[in-house]
C-alpha cells in the first residue's frame, strides 16, 4: 500500500529565460499555468483546508517555469506564510540577466525576504553551458549572481548534470567553481532528459574522472544498470502528489472540493502503477546486468515501467509528466 505524505500545488505561469537542452518541463515558450493571482487564492484556501482535515500531509506551493516572478517579493511572502520550501531555497536558473548593481539589489531583496539558500543547475564550461542552457553569457551570470549571494551571507549550490559529453570537462569546472556546495548527478529522462540518452553517462567515463571528480557523485543514489540489477532498490512505499493549475481546471479547485481533488489524483496515480509489476521483477524482466549506463533507482524503473506499459499496449494517463497532475512516489 502506497501512502499519500504530501502534496505540492503547482502553477507554472512565469517564463524561462533559457531553452535547455535538458529541462524536466519541456520549456516551449509557452505558459501552460494557471492565473497567478487565482492560483494564489486557491492556494491559500488548500493550505487552510489541510490544516484542518489532513493535518498528516505536507502542503507546498509553487510557480515555474522559472522564479522570475514579476512581484517575486509578494511572492516569496506568501510562499513563506505556507510553509513552502521555495521561500527558503531559490532555483535559480532562467532568472533575467542583470548587471552588477542590479544583480546586488536583487540578492540583498532576496535576503531581506528570507531566502537562505540560492541553487544554480551547470551543464559544463562556459561555451558548453551556454550552448546547452541555450542562452549567451548565461555562465557568467549565474556565477555573477552566486558570488554576491555569497556576499551577502546566502548559502549556495551547483548541480551539475553529468554526461558523456562534458565528464571531461569537471576537473577545469571545478578549477573554477570550486567544490563547496557542489555535486554532480546524472540526469532523469523526464521532460526533455529523455532526449539526452545517446550521452547518458557510462562506466568508462566515470572510471576517467578524477578521485576529486568521482567524489561529487553520490555512488549510492547513481549506479550503474548492472549494479541495480545485483542490487534491486526497495518498492517505493510514499507519494506525493503533484497537482498543477491550468486555464482549464482552475475553476474546478475555486469550488473548493479539495477532498474530491486528493481523491481523484490518487487514484490517478492507482491506475498508472497497478497493472505494473514490481520493480525487482521488471529488473529480472529487461535488466542487464553488464549495463553500463548510471541511473537512479527511480530513473531505471520508469524507463521500465514505460516499456512494460507500452509492451502490454496499454497507455494510461501519464502521471509522471510533471506539467500535469500526478504524483511522485519514493
Amino acid at each position: 500500500m502506497v501512502k499519500t505524505t504530501s502534496v505540492m500545488l503547482q502553477t507554472l505561469c512565469v517564463p524561462c529565460a533559457c531553452r535547455c537542452r535538458y529541462c524536466l518541463l519541456s520549456w516551449d515558450g509557452r505558459i501552460c499555468g494557471a492565473d497567478w493571482e487565482r492560483s494564489r487564492a486557491v492556494a491559500g484556501r488548500f493550505a487552510a483546508w489541510l490544516r484542518e482535515e489532513r493535518p498528516e500531509l505536507r502542503f507546498h506551493f509553487s510557480f515555474g517555469y522559472s522564479m522570475e516572478h514579476p512581484q517575486l517579493p509578494e511572492a516569496l511572502d506568501f510562499l513563506r506564510a505556507l510553509g513552502s520550501v521555495g521561500a527558503d531555497y531559490l532555483q535559480c536558473d532562467g532568472l533575467r540577466i542583470r548587471g552588477a548593481a542590479e544583480t546586488a539589489d536583487f540578492v540583498r531583496m532576496l535576503k531581506e525576504h528570507g531566502v537562505r539558500h540560492l541553487n544554480f543547475t551547470v551543464y559544463g564550461t562556459e561555451a558548453y553551458h551556454d550552448r546547452f542552457a541555450g542562452r549567451k553569457w548565461d555562465f557568467r551570470w549565474l556565477l555573477a549572481l552566486r558570488a554576491s549571494a555569497r556576499e551577502a551571507g546566502l548559502e549556495t549550490s551547483i548541480g551539475v548534470p553529468l554526461n558523456r559529453e562534458n565528464a571531461g570537462q569537471i576537473d577545469e569546472l571545478t578549477d573554477t567553481l570550486g567544490t563547496e556546495g557542489l555535486r554532480l548527478f546524472v540526469p532523469h529522462a523526464e521532460g526533455r532528459g529523455r532526449l539526452l540518452e545517446p550521452i547518458r553517462l557510462r562506466r568508462e567515463d566515470f572510471d576517467r574522472l578524477s578521485d576529486a571528480a568521482k567524489a561529487l557523485l553520490n555512488r549510492r543514489v547513481w549506479r550503474t544498470e548492472a549494479e541495480w540489477v545485483a542490487a534491486p532498490p526497495p518498492e517505493p512505499t510514499e507519494r506525493s502528489l503533484l497537482l498543477s493549475l491550468t486555464p482549464e481546471n482552475i475553476a474546478r479547485y475555486e469550488q473548493g472540493d479539495f477532498a474530491a481533488i486528493l481523491t481523484e489524483a490518487e487514484a490517478l496515480d492507482d491506475s498508472y502503477y497497478a497493472p505494473i509489476p514490481p520493480v525487482a521483477e521488471l529488473l529480472r524482466l529487461y535488466g542487464d546486468p553488464e549495463g553500463e549506463g548510471f541511473f537512479s533507482a527511480r530513473d531505471l524503473a520508469a524507463r521500465y515501467q514505460k516499456r512494460w506499459l507500452s509492451e502490454h499496449g496499454l497507455h494510461p494517463y501519464d502521471v509522471t509528466d510533471e506539467r500535469q497532475t500526478g504524483s511522485r512516489r519514493t
